[in-house]
């Protein structure tokens, strides 16, 4: 029998796993507390203690088995730029579009096993962990990807002027660290990838992320149908709602990059908002469910390194968290792709490096993609 179709065992004092949850319509929701929280893994990695100290020794066990690792650092070797000394901490997060499996009728295309970073932002935590800042790098981007290792010791070599996301495509997670690193000129210390399917189960554990919407959207391509106003979006709609493009802004991927920043925004708050820690079920499952669809860097792949990493990102307040796009221009050539601003870019990459805030002249004039108002938290 397969971990899927194998009953949970139950958490002390509650009955074993039932189907999936969701809140029932028209429930009032609890005022929000939004000064803590980051990211899904931050909370559900730290309830993970609660979980041991009721003597559930074996459900900690279980969720270490749940996590999948791959090691990053084996496969780029000593050729990186130095690890910073200033308290900071760099970790590459990926959304991958991988078309085999579940992913197939989530991500479209041919069930060929293929898979490209759909998503990719650089989280850069700063010294003392009390503020952040998101960097979002346009899958479009044309770059040059330098020569890379696979994790099976697979080597690629270097290519010119090619879209950002063939990176993961070509040498998978380390391939894309490695040319993340090269643009940037920074270390990324930790690597969080979580794919459509697993995407989609999380936000339905949380039972929904309310979002609203200033004007409607509808694009066939990602199967989202919204009016304008207020939704608890359910997991397919968020996933709809993280890969459309067309029918908002631009038309452009820097479109959607807007909508998924806004998204993580409201994600932050309906993590704090359940309170997983007065619901050892509900943490349990999610945590569950967490576990078995992200893949870390081998330093992150156990119950307790993702603990500690959780406690260093918990204390962040949303409102101390900026977002940006990396400072693009429209190619010339091809409207439908974007080049790196140099410039500009290059005062964003310093700041993170000397662990400053990064500045407004980094943005300012690039592309954007016109859809920043068009979903709010």
């Amino acid at each position: 029998m397969s971990a899927e179709s194998t009953p949970e065992p139950a958490i002390p004092g509650e009955t074993g796993t039932k189907g999936p949850s969701g809140r029932a319509k028209g429930r009032r929701r609890k005022p929000r507390d939004k000064r803590k929280g980051l990211l899904i893994m931050a909370w559900t990695a730290a309830g993970i203690v609660v979980l041991g100290g009721t003597g559930a020794g074996y459900l900690y066990f279980k969720l270490n088995g749940n996590i999948k690792s791959v090691d990053i650092d084996q496969a780029l070797g000593t050729d990186r730029p130095e690890k910073a000394d200033n308290g900071s901490e760099n970790i590459l997060v990926l959304g991958s579009d991988t078309r085999s499996g579940n992913n197939k009728k989530l991500g479209g295309g041919a069930d060929d096993g293929s898979a490209r970073s759909d998503t990719a932002m650089i989280l850069h935590v700063y010294e003392g962990h009390k503020k952040a800042s998101v960097v979002s790098i346009p899958r479009d981007t044309l770059i040059d990807r330098p020569d890379c290792t696979d994790t099976d010791g697979k080597t690629y070599p270097a290519d010119s002027d090619v879209m950002f996301n063939s990176a993961y495509t070509t040498g998978g997670a380390a391939c894309a660290v490695k040319t993340v690193e090269s643009i940037s000129g920074i270390r990324m210390d930790h690597y969080l990838e979580v794919d459509f399917s697993g995407f989609q189960k999380l936000v339905d554990k949380l039972g929904g992320v309310e979002v609203t919407t200033t004007k409607a959207i509808n694009d066939p391509d990602s199967h989202l149908n919204l009016e304008a106003g207020t939704h608890q979006l359910t997991g397919k709609q968020a996933l709809g709602l993280v890969r459309t493009r067309h029918g908002v802004g631009d038309g452009s991927d820097l479109g959607r990059i807007q909508l998924q920043q806004a998204f993580i925004k409201a994600l932050i708050n309906q993590v704090k908002d359940i309170n997983l820690f007065g619901n050892p079920k509900k943490l349990y499952d999610l945590a569950n469910t967490a576990t078995k669809t992200v893949t870390t860097d081998s330093d992150l792949g156990s119950v307790n390194s993702l603990m500690s990493f959780a406690g260093g990102l918990k204390s962040i307040d949303s409102k101390n968290m900026t977002m940006v796009t990396m400072p693009v221009q429209y190619d010339p050539a091809d409207p439908n792709r974007v080049i790196v601003a140099e410039s500009q870019a290059q005062q964003v990459w310093t700041a993170l490096k000397n662990d400053k805030p990064i500045p407004k002249s980094a943005t300012k004039g690039t592309a954007k993609g016109d859809a920043s108002s068009v979903v709010t938290p």
